[in-house]
């Protein structure tokens, strides 16, 4: 691996930028790329450095490098380069197996706010691996230990540089509410959670909508933040708005998992017995 190529993944990992790393694993007779030959593949399925053979070869594996990154799994792929119709489409004569590795950034939790539900938010979301930013003018240091970088010198909130796979939590008790979600939409986020009453989620959705904000751009707000499980102390209050977090992160249903089971067991009872034939 040549100081190039390490150099480029370190720039992706700076710029949070998710890249796929193809690795030729095997490779039985001819081929124009070796065992060991390496790519970097960005999400838009550009190959960005290396090699890993030419013509249809590497439009597969650069095909496959997107799906890999979508699906956030590593894989491996078996590549015929005999086959012109059902192979890579080049009678090279031979095969080549490659492995495909997403390499993702870490996902960054960004909260909005000083208040205990903050700092229990903080301390919940670096558990899960979550790299947290806490932006926030009264925002104490020795209050979020968990967090990357705690910063209290922002208060048009300009360094809340968000991508579309970060999370963000609006809990400024009212005083930032407005102001932190305009900025959240002016970036690529999908998730951006508000702490609030219904009523004060109203007013401040009323007042986006009146300065334009489209209501597919509000629908990227969830306003009251968290899954129903009764929450009342800021700490459970918290652990409702993660919990939501959690559930669109992995694709979860929010549903207790028992009744999940119970609704697969009844669904089956109601499927009838297949006749004998005997």
């Amino acid at each position: 691996m040549n100081r190039d190529f390490l150099d480029l993944r370190i720039d992706l990992r700076e710029r949070r930028a998710p890249y796929a790393l193809a690795t030729v694993v095997e490779v039985l007779g001819s081929s124009s790329a070796a065992a060991g030959s390496m790519a970097i593949i960005d999400g838009h399925g550009t190959l960005l450095a290396g090699w890993v053979g030419g013509g249809c070869a590497e439009a597969m594996v650069r095909q496959a490098a997107v799906d890999c990154l979508k699906q956030g799994a590593p894989t491996m792929i078996d590549l015929d380069l005999n086959d012109e119709v059902f192979g890579a489409g080049m009678p090279c004569g031979g095969s080549m197996r490659v492995f495909i590795d997403p390499v993702m950034p870490a996902p960054r939790l960004w909260l909005f706010g000083h208040g205990l539900i903050g700092e229990s938010l903080c301390s919940l979301g670096a558990m899960l691996g979550f790299e947290v930013m806490v932006i926030d003018s009264l925002a104490r240091p020795d209050r979020f230990p968990g967090a990357r970088r705690v910063i209290d010198d922002d208060v048009s909130y300009r360094q809340a540089t968000a991508v579309a796979h970060d999370f963000a939590v609006v809990a400024t008790h009212h005083k930032g509410d407005y102001a932190a979600i305009r900025r959240l939409l002016g970036t690529d986020i999908r998730f951006i959670a508000l702490v609030a009453s219904r009523q004060r989620a109203h007013l401040v959705f009323r007042r986006l909508s009146e300065e334009g904000i489209e209501g597919t751009d509000l629908a990227r707000v969830r306003a009251p933040a968290g899954l129903a499980i009764g929450a009342r102390t800021p700490e459970e209050i918290a652990l409702a708005v993660i919990a939501e977090i959690v559930m669109v992160r992995r694709g979860g249903q929010g549903v207790a998992k028992r009744d999940l089971a119970a609704g697969t067991a009844e669904a089956a009872a109601d499927v009838p017995a297949t006749p004998s034939h005997s």
